[in-house]
């Protein structure tokens, strides 16, 4: 069984953007670059959208989870950041953002919880 987790720009500062396809119980690294340095202060966050639902904080501050399973966590500063899942599930599909923590996200205003 193989699990589509797709990777969408959030705003115009991100370049790279992909989709991956993976089977369950497979590690999947996901990148986010930044065109400038924007996220100097490792403001950059993590969001999972599923079909239908609002998308959901995963990581901010670049690497701090957001009370989600040890499986994701997040790395990186400057213009280059990580996202890894571990052990991927099935039900880690959907689209997975990256934007700056702290600023409404598209379709869902999930903020920093600073």
């Amino acid at each position: 069984m193989r699990t589509l987790i797709s990777i969408k720009k959030l705003t115009d500062e991100q370049v790279d953007v992909n989709s991956v396809s993976s089977a369950v119980g497979d590690t999947v690294t996901i990148k986010c670059r930044t065109s400038y340095n924007v996220y100097s202060s490792n403001r950059l966050a993590w969001y999972q959208q599923k079909d239908g639902e609002t998308p959901k904080l995963l990581i901010y501050r670049a690497s701090t989870q957001s009370g989600v399973s040890d499986r994701f966590s997040g790395s990186g500063s400057g213009t280059d950041f990580t996202l890894t899942i571990s052990e991927v599930q099935s039900e880690d599909a959907g689209v997975y953002y990256c934007g700056q923590s702290g600023y409404p996200t598209a379709g869902g205003g999930v903020t920093d919880p600073i």
